[in-house]
């Protein structure tokens, strides 16, 4: 179907869907893999931009591919942000499933590329980066923080609703702050990667975790389960508490699919 009076086509939102992934997934990967710990300097002190620079990356990108893309389809960019939206009547369901394999293969590129990239790096750049994990989310011995599989799950759950009350909230017809969404966006996923990279390395978002997981080893595929479950878990939750206290009498479908069009 081709663009006309009604907005986009499927496919130009699916290409917006896996843009916008690769743009979050490549910055903010490639700051934690390439500049989070770069060097030390003359005194002692590390180059890298640490935990801070990394929670800014996943923050800005997310803003940049929010304003950039998010006009064409929304701007979900992770398969937790589409699942919440639709239980919360803002998206249809039916269209939840190009979205999810739009994000994935968006994320994946992201990590792909930064995976050509380390191959003309240092020589053991790229090794070192896999044996380190690549940046995948894990607990127990994976996570940075040594923190075990409970803290991973209450974390993942609450970390990603709290994400998605903030987007639901910002992003309403009536109530929403409109050219500012993005912002409030972006500034949310930023504090909430500074207050949880050390539990589990922050997920919230199950095409991120697969893309660094492809390349993480075994340990991160093992662990791989619950950063696609439970911030599917916190997603859905989110969109359905929030539909219940928030929207009265919910969505009628047809309302929601013309307010994402």
């Amino acid at each position: 179907m081709s663009e006309n009076s009604t907005g986009p086509s499927t496919a130009t939102k699916l290409i917006a869907e896996a843009l916008g992934t690769f743009l979050l997934v490549f910055g903010s990967i490639g700051t934690a893999l390439f500049a989070s710990d770069f060097g030390t300097g003359a005194n002692g002190t590390s180059l890298g931009v640490g935990f801070v620079g990394v929670a800014l990356a996943f923050g800005l990108t997310l803003l940049a591919g929010i304003y950039t893309w998010g006009p064409i389809s929304g701007g979900h960019f992770n398969p937790a942000v589409t699942v919440g939206l639709a239980a919360a009547g803002r998206f249809p369901w039916r269209e939840a499933p190009g979205y999810i394999v739009a994000q994935v293969a968006g994320g994946a590129l992201g990590t792909t590329l930064i995976v050509l990239i380390g191959l003309f790096g240092p020589t053991d750049w790229l090794s070192t980066a896999q044996d380190g994990g690549f940046a995948s989310n894990g607990f127990g011995a994976q996570s940075p923080g040594g923190y075990g599989l409970g803290a991973a799950i209450i974390a993942e759950v609450l970390f990603t609703a709290i994400f998605l009350f903030v987007i639901l909230g910002v992003t309403h017809a009536k109530r929403g702050t409109a050219g500012f969404a993005g912002l409030a966006i972006g500034l949310t996923l930023t504090a909430i990667h500074l207050a949880s990279i050390p539990i589990d390395n922050t997920s919230v978002n199950p095409a991120r975790s697969i893309a660094t997981a492809i390349y993480g080893g075994g340990d991160a595929l093992a662990q791989l389960w619950v950063f696609l479950l439970f911030p599917l878990v916190g997603g859905l939750l989110a969109g359905y508490v929030h539909r219940a206290l928030f929207e009265p009498g919910g969505i009628a479908p047809a309302a929601a699919e013309a307010r994402v069009k």
